[in-house]
């Protein structure tokens, strides 16, 4: 299983972008899929969730400015960021809990991160 993301770039305070993130492989199907972010220094953290349902739990941080959502059909999930702040500046990276064909248990997935910055 692979997670590939894409969006990331440098945006002004005050900007939008949207990140994607595609699974592919032996995927049988994927209950919860969210997006994290590791700024310099600091732990990684949650930034958003979306269950297979539309079930989403969001940060406090970037409640109301940003956005989860999911194509089941095409396994993606994408996050609409507007506002942005430079202290959203990190490195984000998708997640995953696939249930996959070959194993048919439920193992966590991460892509290789897209990084945001948010500087004028």
């Amino acid at each position: 299983v692979q997670l590939q993301a894409s969006g990331g770039g440098l945006v002004q305070p005050g900007g939008s972008l949207r990140l994607s993130c595609a699974a592919s492989g032996s995927i049988f199907s994927i209950n919860v899929m969210g997006w994290y972010r590791q700024a310099p220094g600091k732990q990684r953290e949650l930034v958003a969730t979306i269950t297979s349902g539309g079930s989403t739990i969001t940060a406090n941080s970037v409640k109301g400015r940003f956005t989860i959502s999911r194509d089941n059909a095409k396994n993606t999930v994408f996050l609409q960021m507007n506002s942005l702040k430079p202290e959203d500046t990190a490195v984000y990276y998708c997640n995953a809990e696939v249930l996959t064909s070959a194993t048919m248990a439920y193992n966590d997935y991460w892509g290789q991160g897209t990084l945001v910055t948010v500087s004028s």
